[in-house]
């Protein structure tokens, strides 16, 4: 067989804490406020660095920001020396030797998606399908707090242009207060935008079916109101509300049962779920035949996952894509000031070769890890 004529010759890794520009309150006592992300730094024996990220929220799903590097020391001996161009033969030989811990792997799959359309000369959307839009339309997520500061948000988010919104639900254990913020975020955007509310699996079905109920003649959408999907699917046929699936969809199967089941309309496609762009490809792919809406987008992060799922929005058909997220725009600090930025409720995926940003690595100090 012959290769690219690249090796990878060294991986470094970096704990970034990111800190949220307003704390951010979800049901179960979950929380972003300050969450630390991992950046990883693929570089060739011809002088390329491909830039990889990913941000696990704790008490989200099972993974968590230091296991990364243990991945990465164990993966050692299948990725020094690899062919970084095409991505899938590295992560099919990783996962080979080291089964799962995907979030892992994504910010490695990015690193090498960079590296490949870098090698290429080509935009990372050219080499995931072609760029089927100019841009994206983008949600704004709401913290959940007092139903009154939500409306103002959502208010204030209006009018930069976002026609989308996550309304969190859930923190104060309340049902009733939860339609107290669907129904006024729904009056303060009226209607026309979506509005969805998100409980991250923190509802039972039985409060979850009285919420849904009490706003059911408002255009609403439910979100993951259940920790599976057989409550999500009761909650969908006893309200007649449609349902996002975010964390009980993460694999094909998965996607398959919801599917099934009648509970995913549309669907969260997050890049750390799946196990990078790769993986995430094909859910979308999948998505193409099952008919759920995509929400394209990262459990959390910055710039460089934000680029990387920019680039997987802008490269699938566009009547099939809900919505994005510019991560990078509710955290600080920016790992790559000069990226994409949101503009009138709206995105554009870089234009370079490769994810197209300029990571500063000045900023980012010596490694905590470094694999050679």
């Amino acid at each position: 067989m012959s290769g690219s004529g690249h090796k990878i010759r060294r991986i470094s890794l970096w704990h970034v804490p990111l800190t949220s520009h307003e704390a951010y309150y979800m049901a179960e006592g979950k929380t972003c406020d300050t969450v630390e992300t991992v950046v990883l730094a693929v570089e060739t024996d011809t002088g390329l660095i491909g830039w990889g990220e990913v941000c696990p929220i704790p008490h989200y799903l099972p993974a968590y920001a230091r296991g990364v590097a243990s991945a990465i020391t164990e993966l050692a001996p299948v990725l020094i020396g690899a062919d970084p161009v095409g991505p899938e033969a590295v992560i099919a030989n990783a996962d080979a030797y080291l089964q799962d811990h995907r979030y892992a792997k994504s910010a490695l799959d990015i690193a090498l998606w960079d590296i490949t359309g870098q090698v290429a000369g080509l935009p990372a959307y050219a080499l995931l399908g072609g760029r089927r839009a100019a841009d994206m339309p983008l949600y704004h997520s709401i913290t959940c707090i007092a139903p009154d500061e939500m409306a103002r948000i959502a208010r204030e988010a209006y009018a930069t242009g976002i026609r989308q919104f996550q309304v969190k639900l859930g923190a104060s254990g309340d049902w009733t207060t939860d339609v107290e913020r669907l129904t006024k975020v729904r009056e303060a955007v009226g209607e026309g935008p979506l509005v969805y509310g998100d409980w991250n699996c923190g509802a039972t079905s039985l409060d979850a079916t009285r919420v849904g109920r009490a706003v059911a003649r408002m255009d609403i959408m439910l979100e993951q109101p259940c920790p599976t999907i057989a409550d999500c699917a009761r909650v969908r046929e006893a309200t007649g509300l449609p349902m996002k699936l975010d964390e009980n969809a993460h694999d094909i199967p998965s996607m398959l049962e919801a599917h099934e089941r009648g509970c995913m309309d549309a669907v969260a496609l997050k890049l750390s779920k799946y196990g990078g762009l790769s993986a995430t490809r094909r859910a979308r792919d999948m998505c193409l035949y099952l008919g759920a809406k995509m929400c394209v987008e990262d459990t959390w992060g910055s710039d460089i996952t934000t680029a990387a799922l920019l680039h997987l929005a802008a490269s699938t058909d566009p009547s099939r894509v809900l919505n994005t997220c510019d991560l990078s725009s509710y955290v600080s600090p920016r790992l790559a000031p000069t990226a994409p930025e949101r503009a009138n409720g709206r995105i554009a995926p870089p234009e370079g070769a490769g994810l197209g940003i300029n990571v500063d690595a000045q900023a980012l100090g010596a490694a905590d890890l470094t694999v050679e």
